[in-house]
């Protein structure tokens, strides 16, 4: 894990590509290859399935899966499936899932998601909070399943009202189904329907619906690049939660920092995948040093140490700041998934924070925490889009209506200003919607 300066590390682990500048590797253009017979980019590989499942629904999300998956199996899970999973999963692991669950929803209730109405003279404007009638979400299937990720969508969702909630998720080779963590997690959040698919195939599905898997009005979850790529060119048809990319931490620590403890934070994210970024800011080159020390120390403990090795050096890295507050404008500009505070006080810091998907304040209140059971959504916004967006919450599942029910009053008072307005835009027939009632 390299230190950088400032300078360098703005043009290389600070520095935030743009999804057009995305270098392929030459090793996934091989499989595509090979895949589809020619040397197609991920975007087109991704449109020929979406294509394919738009028109033949079950039958091409099955050939994608047996051809891309090599498993045969079932669309649908059935509730005695998801009953018999519950063997297959260790009780502390059940349990552990269920404080999570309710950790979880008793966070997202404390949301304040609440029509109003205003009524005077003028008559009655307000706002309608209505649930999302139908969500899909996706959750990766792989040697390391995600059941918190299902969790911390899947509850939200919940308790925002939404009338019918989908999960979907890519079929274990050994058994055709969901990874039994999985359907188990998707049991207690309460779910009401399990399919089985992955990738771009499931996406499609989920946007178009087929005899099997009914069409969804929002898709939500984490996923590879196809996945993303696929959530993106079916937005507009259907909601999407965002296009989420490699996870991130970025930890600001001081001298008052356990540089033991920085390290194991940076290694819990570098675990994930070789995209992941884990990035420390300190004033301190001492504390940068230790902190170097202890990674490599602890590396070699790790059971996805070639993981974590590789994300170290190709995403990652210590950067020394000439102060605090440099740490935090850089942060800012970076925009993190996580930012963790090892600082002395980080209470009195908060207040510098503008730009982050979520904030931990100190060694007793880490990231890994947050990924599991302290209760706002783990699913946050990555690639610097902490910017703009948030984390999963009540209001990704709820629409606000608008409700206008003015009286004749208001038609006197304001239907001027509307016909003078329609008119400067050249819409007469605006215009005369309003002056045949004035």
């Amino acid at each position: 894990m390299r230190i950088f300066d400032v300078d360098a590390a703005q043009k290389s682990i600070l520095r935030r590509a743009a999804w057009d500048e995305v270098v392929v590797p030459d090793s996934l253009l091989d499989r595509i290859e090979a895949t589809f017979g020619e040397r197609i980019l991920p975007d087109e590989a991704v449109r020929r399935i979406l294509r394919d499942v738009r028109a033949r629904g079950d039958a091409a999300v099955r050939a994608w899966t047996e051809k891309l998956d090599r498993v045969q199996g079932p669309l649908v899970v059935s509730a005695e499936q998801i009953r018999a999973a519950y063997e297959q999963v260790a009780p502390e692991i059940v349990e552990a899932l269920r404080l999570a669950a309710k950790r979880i929803e008793a966070f997202h209730r404390r949301q304040p998601t609440i029509s109003w109405i205003h009524n005077d003279a003028d008559g009655v404007v307000g706002q309608l909070v209505r649930p999302i009638e139908r969500v899909g979400i996706y959750i990766p299937g792989g040697t390391a399943p995600l059941p918190s990720s299902l969790l911390m969508t899947a509850v939200p969702a919940r308790v925002a009202g939404v009338g019918h909630l989908a999960i979907i998720s890519p079929p274990q080779r050994d058994t055709g189904l969901p990874h039994a963590t999985t359907l188990v997690a998707a049991d207690v959040a309460g779910v009401d329907a399990v399919y089985v698919a992955g990738g771009a195939q499931a996406i499609g599905a989920l946007a178009f619906g087929t005899e099997s898997i009914p069409a969804v009005d929002k898709i939500c979850g984490p996923g590879n690049l196809f996945t993303t790529l696929a959530k993106r060119q079916v937005f507009g048809l259907v909601g999407i939660d965002g296009l989420p990319g490699p996870t991130e931490t970025l930890v600001i620590a001081d001298e008052s920092a356990d540089p033991e403890l920085a390290a194991a934070d940076l290694l819990a994210q570098a675990e994930h995948d070789v995209l992941a970024s884990a990035i420390l800011l300190t004033p301190s080159h001492s504390m940068a040093e230790k902190v170097q020390a202890a990674v490599l120390a602890q590396l070699e403990t790790l059971e996805r140490a070639e993981t974590a090795a590789a994300a170290l050096v190709q995403n990652s890295g210590i950067v020394v700041t000439e102060s605090l507050g440099q740490a935090f404008a850089l942060a800012n500009r970076y925009a993190p998934e996580h930012l963790c505070l090892l600082i002395q006080d980080p209470w009195s810091h908060l207040g510098e924070v503008r730009n982050a998907a979520g904030i931990f304040l100190g060694e007793r209140s880490f990231e890994v925490l947050g990924d599991y059971v302290a209760g706002p959504s783990h699913v946050m916004p990555t690639g610097g889009t902490a910017r703009f967006a948030s984390p999963i919450n009540v209001f990704d599942f709820v629409k606000l209506v608008s409700l206008i029910g003015l009286n004749e009053q208001a038609l006197q008072a304001i239907g001027p200003a509307a016909e003078v307005l329609a008119r400067a835009e050249g819409l007469t027939a605006h215009a005369a919607a309003v002056s045949r009632r004035l």
